[in-house]
């Protein structure tokens, strides 16, 4: 992309592929990569996060004079993101990625275990940016039969309410076939702990890529961080995927506690029969999510969640 002497700069589509901090890679539309960087004055009167330009976002670009190098000018209006505390400053968001099909969240029984609180979490933030959200278990290669029950267990609870759980093994090549054809042709955020297989199922489907892989620490058990910065693949069979950076915690932002009952889709349906319009779902008289608790329609683990989120949410006035 030339830009002769003395002429209105030529704008360019891109679409935000990695974010470093300060700069970016971006490809336009013929799939061309540039380094590129935000305009000094750009201002995002909207944007409150600790970043205001996004994996997946598409932007305009202009090129800097006597450089390769170009300059984001405007960002186009996002479908969706999802969002998240920043990991910096528990008191602002950061947006993980933007305009996303669907999320797929990478969980494991053992070796780390991911608890069931932690995929509520990332369900409910799926839920509350209108983001499809699919469950992928790995390492099926370490189930016993105590691990094969749990998962039969988890897999009944999030499927009877809509979701999709999936079983792989990275270790063993199984169950990988049908997670392609999931990610064909649309853009999808991978998401989990760390340790789980992420960057193991980034290096299956892109050989050369060669990402580092790391084991669960022994000591915690807990994954260690591979990934530092959100980054989007082009799939080879059609489709994208974003890598994320290995969370730890799901922390909740921008969601009250009295809309938290509205991501839980089994709870959503039941909503209109509480007595009180306000219901918490915690100690008020003829609470339809409480006798559907009792009577095994909302399952109790579930609720458990519910409970628990709610609390971490503070209490905001009702």
């Amino acid at each position: 992309m030339q830009r002769a002497h003395n002429t209105t700069p030529i704008i360019m589509k891109a679409t935000i592929y990695k974010s470093t901090g300060s700069w970016y890679i971006v490809k336009n539309d013929a799939g061309e990569s540039f380094n590129a960087r935000i305009k000094g004055k750009l201002k995002i009167d909207s944007i409150t996060s600790t970043n205001p330009v996004a994996v997946g976002d598409i932007v305009e670009t202009e090129q800097e004079p006597d450089s390769a190098n170009l300059v984001i000018s405007a960002i186009h209006e996002r479908k969706n993101y999802i969002n998240r505390v920043s990991p910096h400053n528990p008191n602002q968001h950061h947006i993980v990625a933007s305009n996303i099909d669907q999320s797929l969240l990478f969980a494991t029984i053992k070796e780390p275990k991911t608890s069931l609180g932690f995929i509520d979490r990332f369900l409910v933030t799926s839920e509350a940016y209108h983001v499809p959200a699919i469950i992928l278990y790995n390492k099926e290669d370490l189930f016993t039969k105590k691990e094969t029950d749990k998962f039969t267990f988890i897999r009944e609870m999030y499927e009877a309410i809509g979701y999709t759980v999936l079983l792989i093994s990275l270790e063993q090549n199984t169950g990988l076939e049908k997670v392609t054809e999931i990610l064909r042709d649309k853009v999808t955020l991978l998401s989990g702990h760390s340790g789980v297989g992420k960057s193991t199922f980034i290096n299956y489907l892109f050989p050369d890529l060669k990402l580092k892989t790391q084991d669960v620490s022994g000591w915690s058990g807990k994954g260690l961080h591979t990934t530092t910065f959100a980054e989007m693949f082009d799939l080879p069979f059609g489709g994208k995927i974003i890598d994320t950076p290995g969370i730890r915690e799901m922390g909740l932002v921008d969601i009250e506690r009295q809309e938290l009952s509205h991501y839980f889709p089994e709870m959503r349906a039941l909503l209109n029969n509480c007595q009180f319009n306000n219901c918490l779902h915690l100690e008020e008289p003829g609470c339809a999510i409480k006798d559907a608790v009792v009577k095994g329609r909302i399952h109790e683990e579930r609720y458990i969640s519910y409970v628990n989120i709610l609390d971490s949410l503070g209490k905001k006035s009702r």
